[in-house]
């Protein structure tokens, strides 16, 4: 315990060496002011409303315009942003923040301590998808002065200093946001934060565009005069506009792995697998398992041993990425946290162990070789998916299930999987993000089962032991005791297969090499940009 507060104190020097670093790179470079840069964000975002909705392309764009407490160093160590300071108590229950001052939101109106308040007790605990998990130990925050923020905790909670991005906990103005209804707010999509870039406008279908916001509180930044998102259906189209360019970035496989290889051959084009570390996604099956077929453990781990993960990799994504093995990503191998001692669906015989499984739960074939239908619906986010949804599709026909495919667009996706719980079968993509409190608990916990939240327990699935294994690792100081409980769930979540675990995807952001200064952070497209600029 002693040792983990130590390390909690020293993120205020860190902190302010580590910002010390950035600034000093991004003045070593003349910076050119001024230009627009446009970015392909696939697929259009259906909400501005980034303290209610976690999908990926909200962050994209939602990024520039809010901020956070805290923002986050290569090395994932926190570094101020609207916070300065940080100290925690030896008890670990009191974390104080010190404000920046003189920091404005887009209205002029000044941000302080009440706005924090507000944003986390109000917005963050309530409607965020992840907010209830991240927040769950803060029972208050006090507001002694307007540059003070006082966050009261019922038990230690470490992982929440992992939490404070302008992407996972966006910093809203209490006097726009609180009024009316958060879940259904007049400015959910005409966005009003501290952020580099104001929301000007959003063309539904083609583009969004924001402003350089000239009262932003660093001093000379941003260095762009205007950000462009624009939304490009066809997958062809993303990867010609970069190079004709058109536009000057894309990514989150926006531009199709197998257009990257031949982007990267451009001599204008330059590619990076940086800026996707806080994120550690992972392709996987999502189950509806409190219906029939797939309440059925035996038939789930029958998909799980159908589907072949080196083929996925190499032939839908070409290469980008490595076979998952269970609910956290391996990029906590470095921590203890994460263990392949798990039961093991990627075998050779796969197909064999998957037809004796079905056989065993007794769905025996019919007269024309079909055990039973479904229909599998596709993540709207791009052309891969749809090749994933194909393959799916083609190989649990060779062990008796008939395939339909459904696609829909991302409202609808959402709306049927999140809310209604109207699939049998979807394909998607979770972040494990920075630490298992905050991007993996969600996915089994039983307080994370709460409709109409997206990117979180669709499946259902849960335990009194799985819950109770997480909520024992989210306040366990020690490492070692940490991780043996983070192993425990993992076997136990994999035995019960309420997800196929497919890989661990590798985004690449392709990128015109007129644009500098990118990426800066672990988030990278989920960056605010301040210090981003175009080469002449």
């Amino acid at each position: 315990m002693k040792s983990t507060l130590r390390f909690f104190r020293l993120f205020d020097a860190l902190a302010i060496a580590l910002l010390a670093c950035v600034t000093f790179t991004a003045a070593a470079q003349t910076a050119v002011r001024g230009g627009t840069l446009v970015m392909v964000v696939q697929p259009e975002p259906p909400t501005l409303a980034a303290y209610q909705s976690t999908a990926g392309p909200v962050g994209q764009v939602t990024t520039k315009v809010f901020e956070g407490l805290l923002e986050y160093s290569f090395e994932l160590k926190p570094i101020p942003s609207l916070a300065k300071s940080w100290t925690v108590s030896p008890d670990g229950k009191t974390v104080t923040f010190k404000l920046k001052e003189g920091v404005k939101f887009h209205d002029g109106k000044p941000f302080t301590s009440a706005d924090v308040q507000f944003t986390v007790m109000d917005v963050l605990k309530k409607v965020h998808p992840r907010g209830a998990n991240t927040f769950r130990a803060v029972t208050a925050i006090d507001t002694p002065d307007a540059m003070t923020a006082v966050f009261r905790l019922s038990e230690p909670a470490p992982y929440m200093l992992m939490a404070l991005s302008s992407y996972e906990s966006p910093m809203l103005p209490k006097h726009v946001y609180g009024t009316g209804d958060i879940a259904n707010h007049p400015r959910a999509n005409s966005p009003v934060g501290t952020g580099p870039f104001k929301f000007v406008e959003w063309q539904k279908g083609q583009f969004m565009r924001f402003d350089r916001n000239p009262d932003y509180h660093k001093s000379g930044l941003p260095n762009l005069d205007r950000i462009v998102a624009r939304f490009i259906a066809d997958a062809g189209t993303r990867s010609a506009t970069l190079e004709t360019q058109e536009v000057h970035m894309g990514g989150f496989n926006a531009v199709p792995p197998v257009d990257v290889k031949r982007l990267q051959a451009l001599p204008h084009i330059a590619t990076t697998s940086k800026g996707y570390e806080m994120q550690a996604p992972i392709v996987q099956l999502d189950f509806n398992t409190t219906k029939p077929p797939f309440d059925n453990q035996k038939v789930r781990q029958a998909v799980a041993y159908a589907i072949d993960r080196k083929f996925v990799i190499d032939n839908i994504w070409f290469g980008f990425g490595k076979p998952a093995t269970g609910p956290v990503s391996s990029n906590f191998s470095a921590n203890g946290l994460y263990t392949a001692a798990v039961k093991n669906y990627n075998v050779p015989n796969g197909i064999d162990l998957a037809n004796k499984l079905l056989d065993e739960a007794g769905m025996p074939r019919g007269a024309n070789g079909v055990r039973f239908e479904i229909v599998h619906d596709i993540t709207p986010y791009g052309e891969e998916w749809r090749r994933f949804g194909e393959y799916v599709q083609q190989q649990l026909a060779k062990i008796g299930i008939k395939v339909s495919l459904r696609y829909e667009d991302v409202p609808s996706w959402l709306r049927r999987v999140y809310t209604n719980y109207d699939f049998q079968l979807t394909n998607n993509w979770i972040q494990t993000l920075a630490d298992p409190v905050i991007g993996m608990h969600r996915l089994y916990h039983s307080n994370s089962i709460k409709p109409g939240t997206v990117f979180v327990n669709d499946s259902r699935w849960s335990t009194t032991e799985t819950d109770d294994l997480m909520n024992k690792a989210a306040v366990e100081v020690d490492a070692k005791k940490r991780g043996a409980l983070y192993h425990d769930l993992q076997k136990r979540v994999v035995e019960a297969s309420p997800l196929v675990f497919v890989h661990e995807l590798n985004f690449v952001t392709v990128y015109n090499k007129k644009v500098n200064n990118f990426p800066l952070s672990p988030l990278g497209l989920y960056s605010s940009f301040d210090q981003v600029w175009l080469s002449k």
